[in-house]
């Protein structure tokens, strides 16, 4: 029987599990939705019964762990303190898991460079030297590959470029700060403003319904797409200046509304990427879809 990588995948919305054989190769995914408002030990117990139920069907032993976090995480202590999981404060996640899967190591990292990981072994960055990898969804979440592996910063968290700013007197994010790109270019802002400025949509609509509109022509929608494209633009080509990018990566559910997002991010990269270095650097759609992070925490648990 192969030995087998226990991957999760933890964020607001979501808790996945997989189990990965040694190829990368997912043979079994479960996912329940993170639980809401809940407190800390109640998100906990969702995490913990998803690494029950895929321990009790794995046909082989289970040799290691990798867990991609939202972040905020603290990578020495091995504690996590994500935005959007509010209970969660300093919450000892890598010690939390070893206790469910003893004897077994555990390796901690936070969902954008595990998103990046996963692109970068079997997606759409394999071959990329100096690539950042992104989520554009209900946030902006990213992480860098930098000289073929993966860095993670001082804390874990470099590569955490929902919150460049890129608007000086914008709205206040969710981090803290103001003006983040995710204030910008997150599929529920984008929909905020969007409805701000004339788009006349059902009451429940979403970053789905947007992008169709915009793809029919919707002028509010076009121009909602267009100034979060922009904003991604800016940022994109900020960081790539600062990490000498050759590739970025976009995955997330923003990123499925294809030539929505992709025409004027690259239209307005063009403006913004001048020097000479970043004249080659690509921006491509991620391959792996929602299942980046589970795969980029069973390499991430392999490179141990």
């Amino acid at each position: 029987m192969a030995a087998l990588t226990l991957c999760l995948d933890i964020g607001g919305t979501k808790i996945a599990a997989g189990l990965a054989d040694p190829g990368g190769g997912l043979v079994h995914t479960a996912i329940r939705p993170t639980p809401a408002g809940g407190d800390a030990e109640g998100v906990w117990a969702a995490v913990a019964a998803t690494i029950a139920d895929a321990v009790r069907v794995a046909d082989g032993p289970v040799t290691a762990v990798g867990i991609a976090s939202a972040g905020p995480i603290d990578l020495p202590g091995g504690s996590v303190s994500p935005v959007n999981i509010r209970s969660w404060r300093g919450f000892p996640l890598r010690d939390r898991v070893a206790a469910e899967v003893p004897g077994v190591p555990v390796r901690l990292g936070g969902d954008g460079v595990c998103m990046a990981l996963g692109e970068h072994w079997l997606g759409a960055g394999r071959g990329a030297r100096f690539m950042l990898g992104m989520v554009v969804s209900t946030g902006v979440g990213g992480g860098l590959i930098l000289g073929g592996v993966p860095y993670t910063g001082r804390t874990g968290n470099a590569g955490h470029v929902g919150h460049v700013v890129v608007e000086q007197d914008g709205r206040p994010c969710a981090c803290g700060g103001r003006g983040c790109v995710e204030t910008v270019a997150s599929g529920p802002w984008m929909v905020r403003w969007a409805r701000d400025n004339g788009w006349s949509a059902p009451a429940g609509a979403g970053a789905r319904e947007l992008a169709a509109a915009a793809a029919a022509g919707d002028a509010p929608a076009v121009r909602a797409f267009r100034r979060g494209a922009t904003a991604l633009a800016a940022m994109i080509a900020s960081v790539g200046a600062v990490c000498d990018l050759d590739l970025v990566v976009i995955g997330g559910g923003v990123a499925k509304s294809g030539g929505v997002l992709f025409d004027p991010l690259r239209a307005a990269l063009a403006d913004y990427a001048g020097l000479d270095f970043l004249a080659t650097l690509r921006v491509v759609p991620a391959a792996l879809g929602g299942e980046a992070g589970l795969v980029g925490a069973a390499r991430l648990a392999g490179l141990g």
